[in-house]
């Protein structure tokens, strides 16, 4: 029974993901879910209880992957390793999670109003962290004097946009979906005008990531 709850749980939230994203959470109909997952009505609240819950449950599942993405940061010491790979991990966050993606960036642009306060806390020390790392590589010596805020920010908007903006860019490509050798193409230029924009040294001393 363990195993059909967590397939019908995956094809609704999977599908609560489609229907939010596109629709935002205010115009979206649990039959409209249920319709897409192929369930019953009735399944979506019997697994979720409610349209906010599972609507909280769609964006925890792009929560805890952004979460996890600085793992490269926090276990690498090389700045250029570390940043190269932090951008690899939030490119992979837009490829695999591309409506929770929307689904998030619709709930920040709103002002976060569903978002848990744990959640928010949780997030805001994540970029507290990441603040904080960018200022040590620079005080060190590692990277140029640059705006710490707006590095992050615009790594964030660099790698979320193939997600949040991926009918354009889709568009703009002639494609219907972008390939995995698109995803390293953008990893390889972005990570390169960061390092080569923010002039980053790399650190002989720990040249070999930790594992991930």
């Amino acid at each position: 029974m363990s195993t059909i709850r967590k397939k019908n749980e995956g094809k609704i939230l999977k599908a609560a993901s489609q229907v939010f994203a596109s629709e935002g959470y205010a115009a979206t109909k649990t039959i409209d879910i249920a319709k897409l997952a192929g369930v019953p009505k009735a399944n979506v609240y019997y697994y979720f209880g409610n349209k906010e819950t599972l609507y909280s449950a769609v964006l925890e599942t792009i929560i805890e992957p952004l979460l996890s993405a600085t793992h490269p940061i926090e276990t690498i010491d090389n700045p250029a390793i570390a940043l190269t790979e932090y951008i690899k991990t939030k490119l992979i966050i837009s490829r695999d999670y591309p409506y929770a993606s929307k689904v998030f960036a619709n709930e920040i642009m709103r002002g976060s109003p569903l978002l848990s306060p744990e959640i928010r806390q949780r997030l805001m020390n994540q970029s507290t962290f990441l603040l904080n790392k960018f200022t040590q590589w620079i005080d060190a010596g590692q990277m140029d004097n640059v705006s710490p805020h707006h590095l992050l920010f615009m790594i964030w908007s660099s790698t979320q946009t193939y997600a949040d903006f991926s009918w354009q860019i889709n568009a703009v490509m002639g494609k219907t979906s972008l390939a995995a050798s698109d995803y390293d193409d953008a990893a390889h230029l972005i990570s390169q005008l960061v390092l080569k924009g923010c002039n980053v040294r790399s650190c002989d001393s720990s040249t070999t990531p930790a594992a991930v």
